[in-house]
């Protein structure tokens, strides 16, 4: 079909030089994070710090989003992969926590292997839209309750996206034991149940005190 970009049977997939001008694309984001200007911080640059923080959590989201529980179609519970990226965008701000999201979703298309895609809106909706809107979290930066708030509402707007992208693409693939006098609230329960149960479990590690005081320290290294 293209250098980028195979098709068969209906489907589309990333080719090698594809998955090459992904990679290329998020260094040219992550670069160009350094001229991002935020006016919400007295319009400072990017600084070296705050890269490098970004940087750290882009790492370790990735690196925690291998350790997963698998849904049988598409999706997963991972050990507060989600987090990591939300906590960006409390430390810094919404547009330091839109663009680590971003290069996240890159990174998550990548680790699924580029799997084969119907179109580009149901990918947008699958990743690149989904796991953007993690970093709405960045919208309560500096706010009383704003970590918990804006992980919250990154989780819940990221699990709509996923449910846009069920409803448009994968009704066919609801199993049959699902009733189907409920079969309009199917992609709902599928890709909520994966998103809250681990939001519920993040929720409760980072209010637990001793995890609570150790984030409040890596935040206070992080504006130091």
């Amino acid at each position: 079909m293209s250098t980028f970009i195979t098709s068969e049977d209906g489907y589309f997939a990333l080719t090698k030089p594809g998955y090459i001008a992904l990679v290329i694309l998020m260094l040219i984001i992550m670069f160009l994070t350094a001229f991002i200007v935020d006016k919400k911080q007295n319009a400072k640059k990017f600084q070296a710090k705050q890269l490098a923080f970004a940087g750290i959590a882009l790492a370790l989201a990735f690196i925690t989003s291998y350790i997963k529980y698998e849904l049988p179609m598409g999706g997963s519970l991972t050990l507060f992969s989600m987090f990591f990226i939300c906590y960006i965008g409390y430390l810094y701000g919404i547009k330091v926590g839109l663009i680590t999201a971003f290069a996240y979703s890159i990174l998550q298309f990548i680790q699924s292997g580029g799997s084969y895609f119907l179109s580009p809106f149901q990918t947008c909706c699958d990743y690149f839209f989904a796991f953007t809107a993690l970093g709405l979290a960045g919208l309560w930066y500096g706010k009383k309750h704003g970590l918990t708030i804006g992980y919250i509402v990154g989780v819940l707007v990221r699990g709509l996206f996923h449910t846009i992208g069920g409803y448009i693409y994968w009704m066919d693939y609801m199993p049959e034991s699902f009733p189907k006098s409920l079969s309009a609230i199917y992609p709902i329960v599928y890709n909520y149940s994966y998103v809250l149960a681990e939001m519920i479990i993040t929720l409760i590690v980072i209010n637990l005190p001793p995890v609570k005081k150790a984030i409040d320290k890596v935040s206070d290294m992080a504006h130091s």
